[in-house]
């Protein structure tokens, strides 16, 4: 059954090569691919394709999460480039200015790309 596939993520933008220059210079995401109206792109070891679609940014979920050693030092490079944090009121969350931490000590923090695509980070 598809428990033993590999799965790759799929993010709708309407820009591509908007899309890039944010995934590329402000993530430190690296393009492996180019495919007619997409990109494939490494992120450690996931591998995550942006596309061009019209429905880019409707979906109103976390579209995808980066799994980090240190919460805190991503939010201020991202800050220092230019990325602003969404915040949320969620139960069992408690704010830290951007950074907010959950039962267990949990870390995480929600940023959007150009389309407006929910991305996070989570450093557990």
């Amino acid at each position: 059954m598809l428990g033993k596939a590999d799965a790759t993520p799929m993010i709708a933008v309407k820009d591509l090569d908007r899309a890039r220059k944010f995934y590329e210079d402000t993530l430190g995401l690296e393009t492996k691919d180019e495919w007619g109206e997409g990109l494939t792109m490494e992120s450690g070891d996931t591998t995550i394709n942006v596309y061009r679609s019209q429905f880019a940014g409707t979906n109103k979920a976390t579209a995808l999460t980066f799994q980090v050693d240190d919460a805190e030092e991503e939010v201020s490079e991202l800050k220092k480039k230019g990325v602003f944090f969404e915040h949320y009121d969620l139960p069992g969350l408690q704010s830290r200015g951007d950074l907010y931490v959950g039962e267990g000590g949990f870390k995480t923090a929600w940023f959007k790309d150009p389309d407006g695509n929910i991305l996070s980070l989570i450093e557990e």
